[in-house]
This record gives C-alpha cells, sequence and structure tokens, in this order.
C-alpha cells in the first residue's frame, strides 16, 4: 500500500479498490490513517484519534447531504482509526488556479465560495479551506477533501475564521491573483447564502483586523 502522503495529523495511502473492497471492481482508493502522538497519554490518543476519525467521517458525510462534492465513504474502522474513501480523479486547485485565463479562474473560485455557503449553511466549519484541499474533477465539480480539522459550528466567528483561512491561503500561495480570487469567492458565498452572508464577510474583515485566533470557547 503505497504512502502518497504523510501529514503531521494523518498518512495517506493509495490502494486498488480490488485489493481492498471488492476483487470484481476497478480503480483505486484513497486510506487515510490517524497517526499516534508519542507525547500523549496512551489512552487519551486513542481516544482522541477514534473520535477525530468519526467526525471526519460524518462531516464528510453531511456535507455531500449539503450539496458539497465530497469523496464517497466506504470504510470506517475506529480501532485502526483510518477511513477507506473514494479516490477522486481530477487537478488539484492550488496547482491550475494562476495559470487559468481570468474568466475561468473567477468561475472556478464563484464555485468554490458557493460551496463553502452551503458548508456553512448546513452548520459545517471546514477547518482547513486551502487551495490544496480542493479538486477540480473532469465534470467540473470543486470536490472539498480532508475535513481533518473540521467541526460544527454555526457561528459567524467560526465561519469568519473558515473564510479567512482561504484568503490567508490565496494570499501566501497565489498572491498575483489573490484579490480577484478572494472576490469571486465571496460572490459566490453571497450568491448561495443571501442577505446572511453580509455579517459573516464582515466577520472575516474582523478576524483579518484582530491578526490572531479566537479560542473555540470564546467565539460568538
Amino acid at each position: 500500500m503505497p504512502l502518497i502522503k504523510k501529514g503531521a495529523e494523518a498518512n495517506l495511502f493509495l490502494e486498488k479498490f480490488s485489493e481492498r473492497m471488492y476483487p470484481a471492481d476497478g480503480g483505486k482508493v484513497l486510506v487515510k490513517e490517524r497517526i499516534s502522538k508519542r507525547y500523549r497519554d496512551e489512552e487519551l490518543d486513542r481516544k482522541l484519534r477514534e473520535s477525530r476519525t468519526s467526525l471526519e467521517a460524518k462531516l464528510l458525510s453531511d456535507a455531500k447531504k449539503a450539496g458539497v462534492s465530497t469523496p464517497v465513504i466506504y470504510q470506517v474502522d475506529r480501532e485502526k482509526t483510518s477511513i477507506v474513501m473514494e479516490y477522486v480523479e481530477g487537478e488539484v486547485v492550488k496547482e491550475i488556479l494562476e495559470g487559468l485565463d481570468s474568466t475561468s479562474r473567477r468561475n472556478l473560485c464563484r464555485k468554490i465560495g458557493r460551496q463553502i455557503a452551503r458548508l456553512h449553511d448546513y452548520g459545517i466549519i471546514h477547518g482547513d479551506l486551502t487551495t490544496s484541499n480542493m479538486i477540480e474533477a473532469s465534470g467540473g465539480s470543486v470536490y472539498f477533501i480532508d475535513f481533518g480539522l473540521g467541526e460544527y459550528d454555526s457561528s459567524k466567528e467560526a465561519r469568519g475564521i473558515d473564510l479567512h483561512l482561504l484568503h490567508r491561503t490565496l494570499k501566501s500561495s497565489h498572491f498575483q491573483v489573490s484579490k480577484e480570487a478572494f472576490q469571486a469567492v465571496v460572490d459566490g458565498y453571497k450568491e448561495e447564502f443571501g442577505n446572511k452572508a453580509d455579517g459573516i464577510i464582515r466577520r472575516v474583515k474582523e478576524v483579518e483586523s484582530r491578526g490572531r485566533y479566537v479560542p473555540k470557547e470564546d467565539r460568538k
């Protein structure tokens, strides 16, 4: 089972669908396994990894219910703290965003903004909205992946921080197109969320003016 990405919280492996699930089927699956943290108490570490694994699987499932494209979950193993999911074929947004013409880039970012609004309207916070966690599939759908830092929170603060993270990513990784790209995200967000978006967009600006994050328990 080849390792394709080693992260701070989890490792990703690519495996043949026939070897992991059903022999008669082709294709590939992605296996996400949470990493044990040696500095934590062993029992606490196990419980945290179990709960995060279960929560991520539920977030992925609920995001799909909200109308957001996410990988299909095939299997959740609490004991091994792993998730077997669909391997999404496509292009990572981080790799293509700057190479698009202006019209295509705005269209893609408006689509991303609408997807984020659907998540937020359902009470889901992605927690790591970066262009590395978005894949444009061949049919044009934008898949959101890696909900490992996600949560359920309908507060303006949480939603504002979620959007702020994307804005920060655009400015740091796509500086030359960041202004245009984020404005298109905001436009799509407003199109989907309606009048409820205004207060959240204001909160993004407030978060950026503070220059720091607010602990979850202090969010209003």
